[in-house]
């Protein structure tokens, strides 16, 4: 059974429930604005272990080809050669190599991320936003995180340059992740 332990950590296995969780990113736009996007398509499992964290993993995936930043035309630029090739690279991964709580609601994920192919090591910092039971008898758990990455660093070098200096498209993108996954 799902549960917490004596530090109020979750202890168990979920699955991530999509309806309730998001999965998303913020980029720079033109040196001066942020574009906002998510991808709506996504699977994972967690098994948590908070006495012995080193047994914890963590495993996402996620549809390229669901990447929405709210603009039809913009959305289908990403999905293209210039970007994501999402017709070669249909999925992104994310896959835990090590779990270790920072405190009693603070947890870092450290995984292999794979984005076009490519695989990089990245530490997301989550919070432990808390444990309910819905009324359908699920426990569910909130972890919030964010992280920064460095797009090239997955090969998606795509940009232009503007008349007035800088570059269309900012190198770096804060992925947000916002995870609610339910016990089943």
């Amino acid at each position: 059974m799902t549960t917490t332990n004596d530090h109020g950590r979750p202890v168990g296995d979920y699955t991530i429930d999509p309806t309730h969780s998001q999965i998303g990113f913020i980029a720079r736009h033109a040196m001066v604005t942020k574009v906002r996007g998510s991808f709506n398509e996504f699977t994972g499992t967690a098994h948590l272990d908070a006495e012995v964290p080193a047994r914890s993993s963590v495993a996402v995936t996620i549809q390229a080809a669901s990447i929405d930043t709210r603009n039809t035309d913009r959305d289908a630029h990403l999905r293209g050669n210039d970007f994501f090739q999402m017709d070669k690279y249909p999925e992104m991964t994310f896959s835990s190599t090590e779990i270790s709580w920072t405190s009693s609601d603070t947890v870092n994920i450290t995984g292999d991320l794979t984005i076009k192919g490519v695989t990089r090591a990245v530490t997301i910092p989550f919070s432990f936003a808390g444990r309910a039971m819905d009324p359908y008898g699920n426990v569910r758990i909130g972890l919030e995180g964010s992280t920064t990455i460095n797009r090239r660093d997955f090969g998606v070098t795509w940009n232009a340059a503007l008349e007035t200096g800088g570059v269309l498209i900012g190198d770096t993108a804060t992925e947000t992740s916002m995870m609610v996954p339910s016990f089943r």
